[in-house]
């Protein structure tokens, strides 16, 4: 993972070249490599499921990574799976979604697990997120978060399956 050392903000951010995996988090350009092939493959067995089960349901829209996500002028960030429900269509722009949305999942990796695990989190709790998931690709550990009163609190710690509570969906982790 490399570090711009200058101050962005979420209009310099727009203005960037597509193309690079770049996040802006606490006005600093964070860029990473690509994910591992078992982060891909765990982000598409889930994100299968979810897409599927949101679009048959007309529940809203899911959207998975590369896809902006506008916080505030500090904070783009690029989860790999999202969730917005048909009531809050409009956080929805050509640009990426600006506002927080309902559902995150985060699959973790060696470049990303930091951000993930504390500076995303808080910004998640922050700023709304209802629900946030983090996978561990190395050992399948899933912890999922409800936002109750503007702080996350653990509703899951474990291995295997585990269920989206806003939408009342049992992910399995393998596409079997």
């Amino acid at each position: 993972m490399i570090t711009a050392t200058k101050k962005y903000t979420a209009n310099e951010f727009r203005q960037l070249e597509e193309g690079d995996y770049q996040q802006l988090i606490n006005q600093q350009l964070i860029m990473s490599p690509s994910p591992s092939s078992k982060h891909q493959e765990i982000s598409a067995v889930i994100f299968t499921q979810i897409y599927s089960f949101v679009q048959k349901n007309k529940l809203g829209k899911a959207f998975c990574a590369p896809l902006d996500v506008y916080f505030d002028e500090d904070n783009v960030f690029e989860p790999d799976i999202l969730f917005v429900s048909a009531q809050r269509m409009d956080i929805i722009k050509e640009n990426g979604i600006h506002g927080a949305p309902d559902i995150i999942l985060e699959i973790l990796s060696v470049s990303s697990g930091y951000h993930d695990t504390k500076t995303k989190k808080r910004i998640y709790e922050k700023h709304g997120v209802k629900e946030y998931w983090m996978v561990d690709p190395m050992d399948g550990e899933v912890m999922g978060y409800k936002n109750k009163n503007g702080k996350f609190v653990e509703i899951h710690k474990g291995m295997g399956p585990f269920t989206l509570q806003i939408l009342n969906l049992k992910i399995q982790m393998t596409d079997n």
